[in-house]
This record gives structure tokens, sequence and C-alpha cells, in this order.
């Protein structure tokens, strides 16, 4: 895998609002973590960049995969990179002796397996930022919308999604893995975001699968409309589908005919939760914006697992 190819497509028009980077926080970092093992800050000069890298292996961390300058890199940024906790300490730090961050064996997996996708140091640091910053959370409303897992779980995933995208048929299959992989800890809830001044016919699509919802065969809608063209999204084309389904043709009409407001009411909440692509992926309320690719967010899920069992 390719990090290019990991950051995912998506359809829509995102906004550019990332924070520039703050100042390197290496120094501040390297200063805590002396004094956390008792030791003295160092005469040195107050800008020293070129500042031997600690290569000490990490118990337990496998970089076999790693070549020696992207070790090189690894050291350098969990030595540079802050706790995943909010510890004023280094990740190094956090991982070896702060026993009470549970977040930490899971920071240095991420931090490598990026390395191995061919992230660069920037990019890397971007992903963790983005990772363990607190950031905004959002409510939804999950009653009768369609799910898969056990509405139990304590880990919530939410899809905002167009069936006429491509990026969102790109993504289904991974997120059909991440379900096969991770069903028992997890429920996807799946909410209709049609962009219908891109694809004509994603409202009419989207309608189709609320219908089908009403007589329990929503996911072999949902499944047979993202293995379908979306030019046979229409009205005549999603009856074709109803009818292959063995639907009750009378009532899918009419559910068909009626579902425009349920589909605009999830349009509206995607509006309301800063959603402006899809597909968009909310993790426990908060945005995921880390790799669209079911390795992350796999680990995302395994590590919220043992934070918040």
């Amino acid at each position: 895998m390719i990090w290019p190819l990991l950051a995912g497509a998506s359809c829509g028009k995102k906004s550019s609002s990332d924070p520039a980077p703050s100042a390197d926080p290496a120094e501040i970092l390297k200063a805590a973590d002396a004094a956390h093992k008792g030791s003295g800050a160092g005469t040195g000069s107050a800008a020293s960049p070129a500042v031997k890298v600690d290569t000490t292996p990490l118990a337990g961390v496998d970089l076999g995969k790693l070549t020696d300058e992207k070790k090189n890199t690894f050291y350098k940024l969990v030595d540079s990179l802050p706790s995943p906790c909010g510890k004023a300490h280094s990740l190094r730090t956090s991982y070896n002796d702060d026993k009470s961050c549970k977040r930490a064996p899971f920071a240095v997996r991420y931090v490598a397996a990026l390395l191995e996708d061919e992230a660069s140091e920037d990019q890397i640091k971007e992903e963790f930022d983005i990772h363990y910053k607190p950031g905004k959370t959002y409510q939804f409303k999950l009653d009768g919308v369609p799910f898969v897992g056990k509405p139990e779980s304590k880990i919530k995933l939410v899809e905002f999604y167009d069936y006429g995208c491509p990026a969102c048929r790109e993504f289904k299959p991974m997120m059909d893995q991440i379900i096969k992989d991770h069903g028992g800890q997890i429920v996807v809830y799946y909410k209709m975001f049609p962009l219908v001044h891109r694809h004509p016919n994603s409202m009419s699509a989207a309608k189709a699968a609320i219908a089908a919802l009403a007589q329990g065969k929503f996911h072999e809608m949902h499944d047979m409309l993202f293995a379908k063209d979306p030019d046979d999204h229409t009205r005549d084309g999603v009856m074709d589908m109803a009818k292959e389904l063995g639907l009750d043709m009378a009532k899918f009409t009419t559910d068909y005919d009626a579902a425009e407001p349920r589909v605009k009411a999830d349009m509206d909440e995607g509006d309301a939760s800063d959603v402006d692509s899809t597909p968009t992926l909310f993790f426990q309320g908060r945005p995921y914006k880390g790799p669209m690719h079911p390795r992350y967010i796999g680990m995302w899920i395994d590590e919220e697992s043992v934070v918040n069992p």
C-alpha cells in the first residue's frame, strides 16, 4: 500500500480548513522528558536541530518492515510527538513509562504503520494530530436508521454516502471488510447524502433504499444499488431492482414516492454536522479524517475497544 492511495478520494467539494502546523514541540517534549527522568536540561544552544536521534528500541515494537532510514524517522517521531493521552511528555515516554496511557501502544503502532505505507514525516505528524487532538463531537438521530451490527455496541460508526458517488463505490467493499473483521465490536449506521447537483439519479437511489428498508430489504437494495451503474438509478431502474428482489411492488412504489422527506432529513443532519463530501465517516461522533482503509479504521476500533471497554 502506498500512502497517496490510502488518503481516500471523495465526491463533493471539501473545504481546505486544516490549521497551519504549530511550532515543532520536540524541544518542549525533550525538556519535559528530562524533568520526568530527573536529568538536567543540558547546556546546548537554544536552537539545536541536529540532535542525534535516540534509536533505543521500544520493547515489543516490530520495525522489521521499515528501512534503516524509516526506522530513524520512527525514532525521531516517537521523541517529537506528544503523549496521546495529553501528558506533558513524548510518545516514547508515554509508551515506556506511563502505563495509565492505554492509547500509547496503539499510537506507536499507528506511526509505524504509516511509515510502512510511505507516509512522510509531516503527513504522519498531521495524521497523529487529527487522531489524538480533541475535536468536535456530533450527535445523530439513529432511531429507524438502517444499520448493521448490534445497536448496543459501544463503538458507533455513522457513514454519510451517495449511491452515485464513485468514491463511495470504492469505499463500500472496504466498509464491508471492516464489518466482517470487527462486526462484534461495532454498529454501523447508514445516512443518505445524495449529491444531486453532481449525480442526478442519487436521490432516486436513496429513496429506493429507504423504500426497501420498509420491507426489511435495505441491505439487499444497498448492495444492488452499488453494484449497478448509476445511470440505472432512475425511477424505472430502481423499480426493476425492486422486482428483482421480490419486493411488494405496490408498497415499494408508495414508500418510494413518500421517501424524499426522510432522505432530506439525513441531508439536513449531514449539513448540520459539516458534511461536505462523500463518503464521510463519523467514529464515536467525531469526523473520521484518517486513511480510508480497513487497516487504519480497524486500528481505531481496536484502540477504542481497549481504552473504553
